[in-house]
């Protein structure tokens, strides 16, 4: 143990095991772009699987009509087990995560399962990774209490890096989906206006958005599922809104609602939110440009301005050195 210790200490062996970490991420750097994969095509082959669900669904609630019974659900694995065993869909609010991983892009009782088990798991590794790090590497020198300090700020990271991970995932495909959202409006209005169905523009629009935006091109493609196979076509509108919660979506939702409700004309509406949503793009591009110099002083003054100082003071110092 201890000639364990005293390899992975060793100055020689770290830079050893830096090197070899640069050399491999150069490797996955050259061969990433030949790995990576047809997000559209996975995107859109989970479409397909929402839409066999979602006949299964109607399939089962008529078998269970004509039986008078419900069905027995058989067990889907040890996660979901020690899910329920220690009632943690009642302790961190279920239905709660189960809205945030949704807009994150992980729908299905499965992710559900996986979030709770890690709330529960990830204290005790990262707890356990930190104290290796104190204890056994010893790779900061501090005392017994701030070992333990380290530990247990460990630990209650730990409980908050699930929840980080996710909330980084939903901002990231809402950041996606509201660059694209101005062009699909456009193109959604261009269909409705055409006289296609809502279900045929959501399909075409789903095909022509779906190389820039493939989150938003599944979106469409399920809710394009959702209305051909739910009792309450208001429904497939509402879930629209939940799986991305946007305001943007929210406004189209329910100018979609009450057409259908109503009879109200939509393509003006669709213009009209269109023009909103580019309005919005252009803002949001506007501010982070206006953002930029503040954040650019920190890098400018650690990196550009010693460089600057050492290349107009460098050759007066040599010279006085000189001199003397």
């Amino acid at each position: 143990m201890d000639a364990l210790i005293n390899a992975v200490t060793d100055r020689t062996f770290q830079i050893a095991v830096l090197v070899s970490l640069a050399a491999i991420g150069t490797i996955y750097t050259v061969l990433e772009p030949f790995l990576v994969k047809d997000k559209l095509a996975e995107r859109m082959k989970s479409v397909t699987t929402h839409r066999e669900a979602l006949r299964q669904k109607q399939r089962d609630a008529i078998a269970r009509k004509g039986a008078g019974k419900l069905r027995t659900t058989a067990s889907e694995g040890v996660v979901k087990e020690l899910v329920e065993n220690l009632k943690l869909l009642e302790l961190f609010d279920a239905e709660s995560a189960r809205k945030k991983l949704m807009m994150a892009g992980f729908r299905g009782q499965g992710p559900v399962f996986v979030f709770m088990t890690a709330r529960i798991a990830m204290p005790f590794v990262a707890a356990l990774v930190v104290g290796v790090y104190v204890y056994v590497l010893e790779g900061i020198e501090l005392d017994s209490f701030g070992r333990l300090l380290a530990t247990l700020a460990g630990f209650f990271a730990g409980f908050y890096l699930p929840n980080i991970y996710i909330s980084n995932a939903v901002k990231k495909r809402q950041g996606k989906i509201t660059l694209a959202w101005p062009d699909a409006l456009d193109l959604l209005l261009i269909c409705v206006e055409s006289g296609m169905s809502i279900e045929a523009a959501f399909q075409k629009v789903a095909e022509e958005i779906g190389p820039n935006c493939a989150e938003l091109a599944e979106e469409l493609g399920l809710t394009t599922a959702e209305l051909s196979y739910l009792q309450e076509r208001k429904q497939a509108y509402i879930n629209l809104t939940e799986r991305t919660g946007l305001d943007q979506v929210k406004g189209v939702t329910t100018a979609l609602i009450q057409s259908e409700k109503y009879g109200t004309p939509l393509g003006q509406s669709l213009r009209v939110m269109a023009n909103e949503s580019r309005e919005m793009r252009m803002q949001e591009a506007e501010r982070k440009a206006a953002a930029l110099p503040p954040k650019l002083t920190v890098p400018m003054i650690g990196f550009f301005l010693p460089v600057l100082f050492a290349v107009i003071l460098g050759p007066a110092i040599m010279g006085v050195m000189a001199l003397e």
